[in-house]
């Protein structure tokens, strides 16, 4: 049989896969993109905050360098303008500003929502790629990598084989490549966030007056204290253009000591009552149907009151939003803002006076998704290739996570450019060699000012976030951490601490920084003794869990895509409280997995036989 060639193949449709093929093709170099889901995008999860850096050390290549029309064309949310630190006790809340820190070496930093990002990114990509052979394929899961005379064979379960000269790895936390050619081990748990998050509805407008931003800001607020549920991490709240991301990231190995159900860290966040407050919405509440209505009857009224709740949800949306009124008036059905209000009274009155609907205040939940999300300080690969495959983003375990600076969309595309820089070297000089390609790359991604973020505490970050701490009482932080405290918080001795704090390295400090102590205990403290009483004006009705895994979109495989190893076993007992989809179950001491409903998060994939499911197959997200 003779096999399809192609120069370079790039497996995952994420931001860094596809910062890959946009580079490769800028370079004028054929390569071609394998991605699971129906569409680029549709896989894809974040919290998540997009940087462009301006490093004081070394360069990067930023998404609006990458992507030259980004800011002016792409879709991202909002740019973050300010960024809250929340310490949180019952209803005790105490604010720090640390908008300083988030602008630090920051050109600028935006909400994005990744199924719609990257579906952008993917078309720029596209262009360029088709015009030299190359482009994307959707729908495609690679089961195996072999060699043939230096040459790399992909199978998929789609798709008849092919040889590339070189791959880019580019599939996620949860690498199959990484593990089929045995690159590296799996990540274990203390190597790992676990995130979830839910996408909140809300008028773009009323964003807007409520985190006091304009039209082109965003807010970003996380929460640490007792919403923590004593566990190490904390939550988040991203403002997007007309949807807010709520989430909760902790770390994964607090969680496996102290199981709790991933949604419950969700649950308790939103119960806060100032988060209840930044997400109310009105919504409508509808009247029983009288139950001795002919049946007939019972099925027009609810299919009225359906229908007319749905215009009078889409109205108000655009009714709250410039570009939403601007398409109103342009139909020609409106002439004024005005009269567009009028219109919304008459739809309200409709729904009070035909069907008795009335309004109240809740929050409106749309989507439910999770992520492993690996830590670079703990778990970046050392050598981020094999043979002729390179290893990029979260599939070489690379990211920046430091207290507040949560960096990995940024990582990633900068990754994805030098792997596609050492690719391009490669074909030019016809040598894929782990000598020629791999070391190279491996030099470029050593010479990454994210890689030294990685590594070593950055002296300038410490004092902004320590100056934003400035009046935080001594004696809350503790005996054991206080002078430490005072110490960095002085300008002759901050140098010296950190010089020495780098030379004992992160392995060594990261006990004492990401500990109970500074995610729980002092935040508890800082709210009760300075924080101000908030208040909610109601009670946030939650989704069960059920209830959100049925929201959302699956295509279900027949095919197993995880089989338990150890049934019986202390890790897969507590995954039956960890997978955030309640995909396990215990049954007669023995570990039993229910695979609908499943998010492809990888929670459990340390103690299985776990893959992908194949092309086109599992969930797909709306939002992302």
């Amino acid at each position: 049989m003779i096999l399809e060639k192609y120069d370079v193949a790039i497996i995952g449709g994420g931001s860094a896969g596809l910062a890959a093929l946009r580079q490769l093709s800028k370079l004028g170099k054929q390569a071609i993109l394998l991605e699971a889901g129906t569409k680029v995008g549709s896989k894809n999860i974040s919290g998540g905050i997009l940087y462009s850096k301006k490093p004081k050390k070394g360069q990067v290549t930023n998404v609006d360098e990458l992507y030259e029309n980004f800011l002016e064309d792409a879709p991202f949310e909002r740019k973050i303008t300010k960024y809250i630190l929340h310490s949180t006790s019952k209803d005790k809340e105490y604010s720090m500003d640390l908008t300083e820190a988030h602008d630090y070496q920051a050109n600028f930093g935006c909400s994005v929502l990744m199924t719609k990002l990257n579906s952008w990114f993917a078309h720029q990509a596209v262009e360029s790629a088709e015009k030299i052979g190359g482009g994307i394929i959707p729908g495609v899961h690679v089961k195996s990598i072999t060699w043939n005379e230096g040459k790399a064979i992909i199978q998929t379960d789609e798709l008849d084989e092919f040889e590339v000269k070189a791959i880019i790895a580019a599939d996620g936390v949860n690498s199959e490549v990484a593990e089929m050619v045995e690159a590296r081990s799996k990540f274990n748990p203390t190597q790992l966030y676990q995130g979830v998050k839910v996408i909140v509805k809300l008028p773009e407008e009323i964003i807007e007056e409520r985190f006091g931003v304009s039209s082109d800001e965003g807010a970003a607020h996380l929460f640490a204290g007792d919403i923590t549920l004593n566990h190490i991490g904390g939550g988040f709240l991203y403002t997007n253009r007309d949807t807010l991301s709520l989430g909760a990231v902790y770390h994964y190995d607090s969680l496996i000591r102290n199981p709790i159900e991933p949604y419950a860290l969700i649950d308790v966040l939103i119960k806060n009552p100032l988060v209840s407050e930044f997400v109310r919405d009105v919504i409508p509440i509808k009247k029983e149907i009288d139950k001795s209505l002919p049946q007939e009857e019972q099925l027009r009224i609810r299919f009225g009151v359906a229908k007319l709740i749905k215009t009078w949800k889409e109205f108000r949306e655009s009714s709250l939003s410039p570009s939403g009124r601007q398409s109103l008036i342009n139909s020609g059905k409106y002439k004024t803002n005005e009269s567009i209000q009028e219109r919304l009274s008459i739809i309200e009155k409709q729904m009070a006076e035909k069907f008795d609907v009335t309004f109240g205040t809740d929050y409106v939940e749309t989507e439910y998704g999770a992520k492993l999300v690996p830590d670079g300080k703990r778990c970046k690969m050392e050598k981020p290739f094999f043979k002729n495959i390179l290893f990029v983003g979260d599939a070489a375990g690379r990211g920046v996570f430091v207290g507040p600076r949560i960096e990995g969309l940024n990582v990633g595309i900068d990754d994805g450019v030098r792997a596609a820089n050492a690719v391009a070297r490669s074909l030019d000089k016809n040598d894929f060699s782990e000598s020629f390609m791999g070391e190279y790359y491996s030099q470029l991604i050593e010479e990454s000012p994210y890689t030294l973020d990685m590594k070593q505490i950055d002296k300038d970050y410490l004092k902004i976030f320590l100056d934003a701490a400035k009046d935080v009482p001594k004696d809350i932080i503790g005996s054991r951490y206080g002078p430490i405290l005072k110490m960095m918080s002085s300008g002759t001795f901050r140098g010296i601490a950190v010089k020495f704090a780098n030379i004992l390295g992160y392995d060594k400090l990261l006990p004492m920084i990401e500990s109970e102590n500074t995610y729980v205990k002092v935040p508890i403290q800082l709210a009760e003794r300075l924080g101000a009483t908030v208040s909610s004006t109601y009670s946030p009705t939650i989704p069960s869990i059920a209830d959100r895994i049925a929201k959302l979109n699956y295509n279900d495989d027949h095919h197993s895509h995880i089989k338990v190893l150890n049934s019986e076993s202390e890790f897969m007992k507590k995954i039956v409280t960890l997978c955030p989809a309640k995909c396990y179950s215990e049954e007669g001491g023995k570990v039993v997995i229910q695979h609908e409903g499943c998010v492809d998060c990888g929670t459990c994939s340390q103690e299985t036989e776990w893959k992908h499911p194949r092309g086109e197959k599992g969930i797909h997200y709306q939002y992302g």
